[in-house]
C-alpha cells in the first residue's frame, strides 16, 4: 500500500489515503450495504471472522484481496474483533453516490477499540469496560480510568510497582495505555489490549490543558487533584485518546473523581485472585463471591456491586450508613417492592452515555421512557424512610422528570423498531407535518388497489398487477403471454423471465408525489428523533446523577435480599482492633456444597493476634481462612455477613498467601511465586492488617521450608498483624510458647477403619496428625501404594527418632521433651552441649536450634 495513488483507481486511492491515517487498526470501508476490507486488513479479518477472502479486480497491476461484512449486521462482527483485541476504524460514506462525479466522500467517524465501547451489543452488561492509562513519576504511579459507556472518570496515585499492579488487577482494564519506552513487568507485557503511546504525549502541561478543555474550567483544583501530577498526566493522555477515537468531545464525561488508597481496604493482586471476589482461579465468574451476592435487578446495579466488593471502605461512618440502609430495607420489608420497580428501570447509565454521543437507538429511548415513568413510584416508596442512612442522598436524586417522561411517551411508538433508518419510530399525532407526509404515503395503498382494478377492467387483462420495489419504483406487471395486448399508452419499464413491467403517466405522477412524501416523512422523523435526544441532553447531568442513585439503591436492595435469603447478619464495626466472628460461614462454599456447612468461630484480638492452624488436608483449613477474609471484606462494603454475629475492628489491608502455580511467562517456579508473595506480605503487613498464610515452605526441603515458615511467623508476630497461619509442620505448634499473642487451633477429623472422616470443626490446640495417607486413599491412590507408603512411613519415623533429626511429638501433637540418648549414635559436640541441660526443661525452641545445628554439621 505504498504505491503512488496515481497507480490506483480513484476509489482505491481514496481508500489508501484513509488507511495511511490509521495504519494500526482494521478499516471498515463503507461501500453501499457493506463494510469492505482490503489488502492485509482483508486477510486478517477473514482469518479472525471466518469470512470469505475474495479479490476485487486489480490495482497497480495486482489483484486486491477483499473481504466484507453486511452493514446491517456489522455489530456482531465488531464484537468478535474487539474480543480478539482488535481495533476497527469505521469509515462511512456521505452524500449521494449517484450525484457524485468521483468517489463519494468518505471519512472515519469512530475508532472502535476494546476500551472505548458503548454499543449495547459489544458490551458485557454486568461488567465494567474500562480504558486505563498509567504513568510513572519516580516511585509514584499515576492511574486514570474511564468507562466511556457511563462517563465515570477517575484517578489515583500509588507508591511502587506492586501497588500499581494490584490496582490494575482490581480495575481489569479492557485497554491499557502506557508510555512507549516504559519497561513493564512480564505479566503486563503480553496483555491483550495493551497500547503503547508516544512518550511526548505524557506531558503534564498538555494533559492539564486537555482536562481543563474537557471540563470547561480554568484549573483542576476544584476536582481536588491538582497536586497529583502523575495521575493528571495519565488522565490527560486517556481523555485525548478517547476523544480522538470517538471523534467527539464526550459531553457525558463531566467530572473527575479522585480515589485514595487510604480510603479503602487494600487488597494486592495475589490476594484478590486467591479470594475469588468476582473471578475464580480458572478465570470465569462461576463460584465467586459476586456470583453468590449478585441478584441485582439492573445491570448497572450488578456492575456497582462488583465495584463495592473490589473496593471495601475504611470509612466506618460511610459503611455504617450503608448497613443502616440495608437494615431499614429489611425491617420494613421494602426491598422486594423496590426490586420489582427497579426491574423496569433498565441500564440507565449506559443508555444516557449513548444519548450523549447521539448514538442511542429507538429502543434505548423506549427503555429510558419506561424508567422515567417508574420514577414516581420509586420516589413514593423511598419517601417513607427516615433520615440517617445511605437512602437519604438517593431520595434526593431519584426524582421524577414529568416533562421528559411526557415527551418520550407522546413521541415514541410503544415498541419502536431497532433503528431509525426506515422510520416508524415517532408516534402518530406527535407532529402534524410528519402526519401529513405519512398520510400521502399511506393512502398510496388505496390508490394502487383502485388503479389495479380499473386497469384490469380497461385492458381486459386479468393477470395485471400493480406493485412497487425500491429499485424501479411503481410499475404495472403483465404476464409475458398477455404482454402483447398491453395498451399503447403503456411504457415498458422492465422485462422479467415470465412478465413485463410497464409505467403509465398517471402512475409516474403518483410515484413522484408518493416517493417524495416517503423521503420527506423519513427526513422529518429523523429530525424529530434528534430533537428527543436534544431534550434529554439538556438534563443529562441530572439524569446521570439519578442513574447512579438507582444503581446504589439496587445494590442496597440486593444486600437486603441476600441477607434474608442466605441468613446473613449485620456486623458491628469497632474502633478497637480485632476480629470476633461467631458461627462464621464461607459464603460461596456454603451455597455450592451439597453437605451442610459447619460454622466456626474466630477470635483475634490484641492478646491473640496469630492462630497456628493445623489439621488434615481437605480438613477445611483454607476454607476457614478464606471465610474470615471474606466476612471481613463484606463487613467493609456495607453488606451483612454469613455469621451468627461478627465484630470487626479497623483493617487496612487483606493479604492472602494461599495456593500457588508456576509463572511460566515470568520464569518463576511455584516456590518462587510463593516466596515473592510472602515477601510482599512481610514487607507491608501492619498491626491493622489481616494476613492469611497457607502452607509456607512447601516447595523446598523439609528443613528449609520449616525454617522459612518459622521465621515468617516470627516476623508477623513482631509486626503484630492479625494472622491465620495454616501449616503441616507440627514443629510450628511450639511457637505459642516462644512468642506472645500466638495460639494453636486445629480442624478436627476422625479415623474410621482405614479411612478418615472430616469434621470441619475448629477447636483449640494443635492437631495430632496430618492424615496424609488417609486423604491419599480417599483420592483413589491404589491400595498397594497406600500399603507400601504405610511401611515406608513407619521406617522413616523410626529412622528420624533414631537419628534425632526430628522433634518428637506426644500423641496430642505437643512437642515432647528431648532426651539426650536420641543423639547417642551421633558423635558430635552437640552431645556436650546437651549434657549441661536438663532434658525435662529443654524448650522446643532450644531443641529446634540444636537440631538444625546438628543437621548442618552432620
Amino acid at each position: 500500500m505504498s504505491q503512488a495513488s496515481a497507480q490506483h483507481t480513484p476509489m482505491m486511492a481514496q481508500y489508501l489515503k484513509i488507511k495511511r491515517e490509521h495504519p494500526e487498526v482494521l478499516l471498515f470501508y463503507r461501500m453501499g450495504d457493506f463494510y469492505e476490507l482490503f489488502f492485509d486488513d482483508a486477510k486478517r479479518a477473514a482469518a479472525l471472522l471466518d469470512i470469505t477472502l475474495t479479490q476485487r479486480g486489480q490495482s497497480a497491476g495486482k489483484p486486491i484481496p477483499m473481504a466484507g461484512v453486511p452493514y446491517h449486521s456489522a455489530e456482531g462482527y465488531l464484537a468478535r474483533l474487539v474480543k480478539a483485541g482488535e481495533s476497527v476504524a469505521i469509515c462511512e460514506q456521505f452524500g449521494d453516490p449517484a450525484a457524485s462525479k468521483g468517489p463519494v466522500e468518505r471519512k472515519v467517524v469512530r475508532i472502535v477499540t476494546p476500551g472505548t465501547l458503548y454499543d449495547e451489543a459489544l458490551l458485557d452488561a454486568h461488567r465494567d469496560n474500562l480504558l486505563v492509562a498509567v504513568h510513572p513519576l519516580g516511585s509514584c504511579w499515576g492511574l486514570a480510568w474511564l468507562e466511556l459507556s457511563s462517563g465515570r472518570f477517575s484517578v489515583l496515585e500509588v507508591e511502587g510497582e506492586s501497588e500499581m499492579l494490584a490496582e490494575l488487577q482490581r480495575l481489569d482494564p479492557a485497554e491499557l495505555l502506557v508510555p512507549e519506552s516504559l519497561s513493564l513487568p512480564p505479566t503486563l507485557e503480553g496483555r491483550r489490549g495493551l497500547r503503547r503511546q508516544s512518550d511526548w504525549l505524557f506531558d503534564l502541561d498538555g494533559a492539564t490543558r486537555a482536562l481543563c478543555d474537557q471540563f470547561q474550567c480554568q484549573d483542576l483544583r476544584g476536582f481536588g487533584c491538582a497536586h497529583l501530577e502523575a495521575a493528571i498526566t495519565a488522565a490527560g493522555v486517556l481523555i485525548e485518546y478517547a476523544r480522538d477515537t470517538q471523534r467527539s468531545r464526550l459531553p457525558h464525561v463531566t467530572a473527575l473523581g479522585v480515589e485514595s488508597r487510604d480510603d479503602a481496604v487494600v487488597i494486592d493482586a495475589a490476594s484478590r485472585r486467591n479470594l475469588e471476589i468476582d473471578t475464580n482461579l480458572g478465570g470465569t465468574a462461576d463460584n465467586t463471591l459476586a456470583s453468590v451476592l449478585d441478584t441485582s435487578a439492573t445491570a448497572m446495579g450488578s456492575r456497582l456491586l462488583k465495584r463495592w466488593l473490589n473496593r471495601p471502605l475504611r470509612d466506618r461512618g460511610q459503611v455504617e450508613r450503608r448497613q443502616a440502609a440495608v437494615a431499614l430495607l429489611l425491617d420494613q420489608e421494602a426491598f422486594a417492592t423496590l426490586r420489582e420497580l427497579l426491574k423496569a428501570i433498565g441500564d440507565v447509565e449506559r443508555i444516557l452515555a449513548r444519548v450523549a454521543l447521539y448514538s442511542a437507538r429507538p429502543r434505548d429511548l423506549a427503555r429510558l421512557r419506561d424508567a422515567l415513568l417508574a420514577l414516581p413510584a420509586l420516589q413514593q416508596e423511598l419517601s417513607v424512610f427516615s433520615d440517617g442512612t445511605a437512602l437519604d442522598d438517593l431520595q434526593h436524586h431519584i426524582r421524577p422528570y414529568p416533562e421528559l417522561a411526557d415527551t418520550l411517551s407522546r413521541g415514541l411508538m410503544d415498541n419502536p423498531p431497532v433503528v431509525i433508518r426506515d422510520g416508524g419510530v415517532i408516534r402518530e399525532g406527535y407532529d402534524a407535518e410528519l402526519d401529513e407526509y405519512r398520510g400521502l404515503a399511506e393512502h398510496a395503498g388505496d390508490y394502487l388497489i383502485k388503479l389495479e382494478l380499473r386497469e384490469r377492467e380497461r385492458t381486459g387483462l386479468p393477470g395485471l398487477k400493480v406493485g412497487y420495489n425500491r429499485v424501479h419504483g411503481y410499475y404495472i406487471e403483465i404476464p409475458r403471454a398477455q404482454a402483447q395486448d398491453a395498451p399503447v399508452d403503456y411504457i415498458r419499464r422492465q422485462t422479467l423471465k415470465n412478465a413485463e413491467r410497464f409505467i403509465i403517466p398517471e402512475l409516474k405522477e403518483f410515484e413522484d408525489k408518493a416517493l417524495s412524501a416517503k423521503s420527506r416523512a423519513l427526513a422529518r422523523e429523523k429530525l424529530l428523533y434528534e430533537s428527543l435526544l436534544d431534550a434529554l441532553n439538556a438534563e443529562l447531568a441530572e439524569l446521570q446523577a439519578t442513574g447512579q442513585a438507582l444503581a446504589s439503591l439496587d445494590v442496597l436492595s440486593t444486600f437486603a435480599e441476600r441477607a434474608q435469603a442466605l441468613g446473613f447478619e449485620r456486623p458491628r464495626l469497632l474502633e478497637t482492633p480485632g476480629i470476633d466472628i461467631r458461627g462464621g460461614r464461607h459464603p460461596v462454599v456454603e451455597q455450592v456444597s451439597d453437605a451442610p456447612f459447619v460454622p466456626n468461630d474466630l477470635v483475634l484480638n490484641d492478646n491473640r493476634r496469630m492462630l497456628i492452624i493445623t489439621g488434615p488436608n481437605m480438613g477445611g483449613k483454607s476454607t476457614y481462612m478464606r471465610q474470615a477474609a471474606l466476612i471481613t471484606l463484606l463487613a467493609h462494603t456495607g453488606s451483612f455477613v454469613p455469621a451468627d454475629a461478627a465484630h470487626v475492628g479497623p483493617v487496612d489491608r487483606i493479604f492472602t498467601r494461599i495456593g500457588s502455580s508456576d509463572d511460566l511467562a515470568g520464569g518463576r517456579s511455584t516456590f518462587m511465586v510463593e516466596m515473592t508473595e510472602t515477601a510482599s506480605i512481610l514487607h507491608n503487613a501492619t498491626e491493622q492488617s489481616l494476613v492469611l498464610m497457607d502452607e509456607i515452605g512447601r516447595g523446598t526441603s523439609t528443613f528449609d521450608g520449616l525454617s522459612l515458615a518459622w521465621a515468617s511467623a516470627e516476623h508477623l508476630t513482631r509486626s503484630r498483624a492479625f494472622t491465620l497461619f495454616a501449616t503441616h509442620y507440627f514443629e510450628m505448634t511450639a511457637l505459642p510458647e516462644q512468642a506472645e499473642g500466638v495460639a494453636n487451633v486445629h480442624l478436627t477429623a476422625a479415623e474410621h477403619r482405614d479411612g478418615i472422616v472430616f469434621m470441619h470443626r475448629v477447636e483449640e490446640g494443635p492437631a495430632s496428625q496430618s492424615y496424609g495417607l488417609q486423604v491419599a486413599q480417599l483420592a483413589g491412590v491404589p491400595q498397594g501404594v497406600i500399603a507400601r507408603a504405610r511401611e515406608k512411613l513407619a521406617q522413616l519415623e523410626q529412622q528420624e527418632v533414631d537419628q534425632g533429626s526430628r522433634l518428637p511429638l506426644r500423641s496430642n501433637g505437643e512437642p515432647a521433651p528431648l532426651q539426650t540418648d536420641l543423639f547417642a549414635t551421633a558423635p558430635h559436640p552437640l552431645i556436650e552441649a546437651l549434657a549441661g541441660l536438663d532434658p525435662d526443661t529443654l524448650t522446643p525452641r532450644q531443641a529446634l536450634e540444636l537440631l538444625y545445628e546438628w543437621r548442618e554439621r552432620v
